[in-house]
């Protein structure tokens, strides 16, 4: 670097000397030229040295970039929500859409990423090798993750490596769930939010479907619909049995409105409510199946008057029949869904080994001891169900305690609202028992229990006759007992919602390795089941996945239909104001979250910029040498 500098201030040229007779003028020339030539050769000497000092910058090739950019690994994580409140129009058309054409447009084609929906996941691939994928990507999911649970199995797809830049983009919506939503704060990873809003939040849904009402004749339907946006004077609503129209109507919402359709008892309907809104889709239609009615098979073991239990298993609903217990056929159990025991004295072995065997094959037993049992052979039987009798207690006791949220209670519309001053019913007598785990359903005063439930039997801890007890006059008694016997078969519902834990009974019998399954016109599926002596019991919750009416066959033939249809919980339009959320940057468009990424991972080479300045030096030095005198 010394070199040029020393070069430059030798003075290497020789100079002639001339006589010339004016010598104060040539004092002052000399003087002058001196001084001129001096500060060119300081000027000459700067832009030499900023010419050399740019050259060697360029060749050591400077760049800029933020320190994150060094990270020797760079992992990109993104979250398509697609689930059913991303159908909502934005200023570009359908959120999802635009979101999967935005992010085709803005990642590099060549850069591995994850990226994941509610159903699928795209593992270190590129945006190259699942371009196809994702613009077919027009079926939503029925069965969406909350936001917490998106953002938790997200993060889960980030490596463990401290030294990678890790980018989290999570895309969405951010529909209103009513649920916390908290964010890690991690230094080695960045959140990128970007919530997609709809241009408007209207929708009308048809919220759900119920019977209201049936007798010989008539079931009257009632449909209940729901509104998030302006009031509707005239909104038609449709009916359809399979592909025919049978009835219409128009209904004027504001926020809720119901309408009632009237349909005959003795005829199958495969039926579809439908209406027409623009906003989100697949709440514009209902799926429902009325089948033919299913009696339940009741069978009562006596040694007491079983006139109550006639009066509760009638004939519309139930097959109620009854015996002696010397009168029994051991034959007929297998048939029955429902075996009651009224107030037998002693058990016989046989009955119990009878009655084990029918309860392991789903049956269901209501046990209703009789003042005077033999308690060793009540055992023998009960404790094949954690539970057993103790003594008899000669006490008299109000049974007060009612558990609403027993299935016995919550499901059938049973009670309104909680009742805590009815005219509580008791008993002068009742059996201690001895019990490792029991669902208790109704309670004496003292908490103990006068019924309760383990698995499929039901044990009251008293006789219910006239003079033991006066339940059988309280109201309770008919809920009660009445919806133990639905209980104890499963009829399939109007319909089902796709994501939930659903179960019901099919009343068939299956020859060895065969199976039901669930169809329609596009899909045929095997559902989880489990086989018994006379019924088959059907568990579905994620599956089927598309809302539509299935059939329930056995090979070819078909037995019934049910209906499956998709949660509304995504209906109302409501959003999560994430302004408050910390550790996130909160993005409202894709392309800008996509820029933003690009821009802080971007390095910016400087040896360009001095090359250019290396030439801009050379040029000032050369206007120096021939124009500065």
């Amino acid at each position: 670097m010394l070199i040029p500098i020393i070069v430059h201030l030798f003075q290497l040229r020789k100079f002639e000397k001339v006589d010339f007779t004016n010598v104060a003028f040539l004092k002052e020339a000399k003087l002058q030229a001196r001084k001129s030539s001096q500060i060119k050769k300081w000027l000459i000497l700067c832009m030499r040295l900023l010419l050399l000092a740019c050259l060697v910058l360029a060749f050591a090739q400077p760049f800029t970039a933020k320190t994150n950019a060094f990270k020797s690994k760079k992992e990109t994580v993104i979250y398509l929500d697609n689930s059913f409140s991303m159908q909502a129009k934005g200023n570009k058309g359908e959120l999802l859409k635009r979101a999967i054409q935005d992010i085709i447009a803005h990642v590099p084609e060549n850069e591995n990423i994850t990226l994941l929906t509610n159903n699928n996941v795209y593992k270190n691939v590129t945006i190259k090798s699942i371009k196809n994928d994702l613009l077919q990507l027009g079926g939503y999911a029925a069965t969406p993750l909350t936001s917490q649970a998106a953002y938790l199995k997200s993060n889960t797809f980030f490596s463990n490596q401290k030294s990678s830049l890790k980018n989290l983009i999570y895309i969405s919506d951010f529909q209103d769930s009513n649920q916390g939503f908290s964010i890690d704060k991690d230094s080695l990873k960045t959140n990128y939010f970007v919530q997609l809003q709809p241009v408007n939040n209207e929708n009308i849904a048809i919220d759900s479907a119920f019977i209201s009402s049936k007798t010989a004749s008539e079931i009257q339907l009632s449909v209940l619909l729901k509104n998030t946006g302006k009031p509707l004077e005239n909104l038609p609503v449709s009916l359809f049995n399979n592909d025919t129209l049978i009835a219409k109507t128009s209904v004027s919402i504001d926020k809720e409105a119901s309408t009632t359709f009237t349909l005959p008892t003795n005829k199958i309907i495969n039926g579809k409510i439908s209406i027409d809104d623009a906003s989100l889709q697949f709440d514009n239609s209902l799926f429902f199946n009325i089948n033919n009615t299913e009696k339940v098979n009741v069978l009562a073991i006596n040694e007491a008057n079983d006139d109550f239990l006639k009066r509760i298993y009638t004939v519309s609903e139930f097959n109620y029949t009854s015996f002696a217990l010397n009168q029994l056929n051991y034959n007929i159990l297998e048939a029955q869904n429902l075996v009651v025991l009224n107030e037998i004295n002693t058990i016989p072995n046989a009955l119990i080994a009878a009655l084990k065997q029918f309860t392991s094959q789903g049956g269901s037993l209501v046990v209703i001891p009789s003042s005077n049992i033999t308690i060793d052979t009540y055992n023998n039987l009960l404790q094949s169900f954690q539970s057993t009798f103790i003594h008899f207690n000669k006490t008299e006791k109000r049974i007060t305690t009612i558990n609403y949220s027993h299935p016995l209670f919550n499901n059938g519309g049973v009670f309104e609202k909680q009742v805590s001053n009815f005219q509580y019913p008791k008993v002068n007598g009742f059996y201690n028992i001895n019990s490792a785990s029991l669902s208790s359903i109704l309670k004496y005063e003292d908490g103990a229990p006068f019924l309760f439930q383990n698995k499929n039997t039901f044990v009251f801890t008293s006789a219910l006759n006239k003079e033991h007890s006066n339940f059988k006059n309280s109201p309770l008694i008919v809920p009660t007992l009445y919806n133990i016997g639905k209980y104890s078969f499963k009829i399939p519902d109007l319909y089902y919602t796709i994501g939930k834990n659903n179960s019901f009974e099919v009343n068939t019998q299956l020859q060895q390795d065969a199976v039901l399954t669930l169809s329609n016109q596009t899909e045929n599926m095997i559902p989880e089941q489990q086989l018994f002596n006379n019924k088959v019991l059907i568990k579905t919750s994620e599956t089927p996945n598309t809302a539509n009416i299935y059939s329930i066959t056995n090979k070819t033939d078909v037995i019934k239909n049910v209906s499956y249809n998709y949660d509304r919980t995504e209906s109302n339009l409501l959003y999560s104001n994430l302004s408050t959320t910390e550790n996130i940057n909160l993005n409202n468009s894709v392309a800008q979250v996509f820029d933003t990424i690009k821009s802080d991972s971007k390095i910016n080479a400087l040896w360009k910029w001095f090359v250019i300045f290396a030439l801009a030096f050379l040029l000032t030095e050369m206007c120096i040498l021939k124009y500065f005198k």
